[in-house]
């Protein structure tokens, strides 16, 4: 449960992050800026965001270029802000802490 909410919180902290570089750009733009997954990605390692539309067709049979093309390569033309912060939430409140409430048994015989 703890590596869940981790990972969410990383998610989260991501989109922070995005949020912050969006609105420093909007700034010096003068009109609302958000970057898109794929050139976020682009822009942190080019040669990764090359190698995975073959790697995903070649690797994964049968799915392999259904998946890239219009699930994928759609996701990546989505603001960055709300693709990370979407499954930050998600984990998060999936992996969430929650109360134990004690039972009580009242028997009647």
């Amino acid at each position: 449960m703890i590596i869940g909410r981790i990972i969410g919180w990383l998610f989260l902290i991501a989109a922070l992050a995005v949020l912050a570089r969006d609105l420093l750009t909007s700034i010096g733009a003068g009109s609302i800026s958000l970057i898109a997954t794929g050139e976020l990605w682009f822009h942190l390692h080019q040669t990764s965001l090359q190698i995975a539309e073959p790697a995903i067709a070649r690797h994964i049979p049968r799915i392999g270029p259904w998946l890239w093309h219009p699930i994928i390569s759609t996701l990546l033309t989505w603001p960055a802000l709300f693709v990370l912060s979407a499954p930050g939430f998600m984990l998060c409140w999936l992996f969430r802490i929650r109360r134990r409430t004690k039972q009580v048994f009242n028997s009647k015989i």
